[in-house]
């Protein structure tokens, strides 16, 4: 693995450790959300780097899945990559911090997303292992 993939993986990996603080606590469930969006960004960034040498600029998880679909083996939640892009744009203005459709995320819904991000994350060390 080239050293510059294994950056981001371990940049992911902080994300996941600082949801994992954050995980229980009400208050901060937006704060879940964009780490979460943080976490799927840099592992898909890490597989972009490692498979084609290029790391897009951009921030839209739906744009980067399709840059390294053809490396995955099955298809992340398109719905899901939405719903984390949405939040992260909504969370740059403080006004909006990490609001869903129907407001700020719900435990529920922030567990929803440390899933999925520990879920890419381990999918993606598989892959580049």
């Amino acid at each position: 693995m080239k050293p510059v993939t294994q950056a981001w993986l371990i940049k992911a990996a902080e994300d996941l450790d600082a949801i994992r603080s954050l995980r229980g606590n009400p208050h901060l469930t937006g704060v879940v959300a964009f780490h979460a969006q943080q976490c799927v960004e840099k592992c898909l960034k890490a597989v972009a780097e490692e498979q084609k040498g290029n790391v897009p600029r951009v921030h839209d998880l739906r744009r980067l899945w399709e840059v390294v679909a053809d490396q995955f083996h099955e298809a992340l939640d398109i719905d899901l990559l939405r719903e984390l892009t949405d939040i992260y744009t909504d969370s740059r203005y403080p006004g909006d911090l990490g609001l869903t459709p129907t407001g700020k995320p719900t435990e529920k819904e922030a567990a929803r997303f440390e899933q999925f991000a520990d879920h890419v994350h381990a999918t993606v060390l598989t892959m580049l292992s």
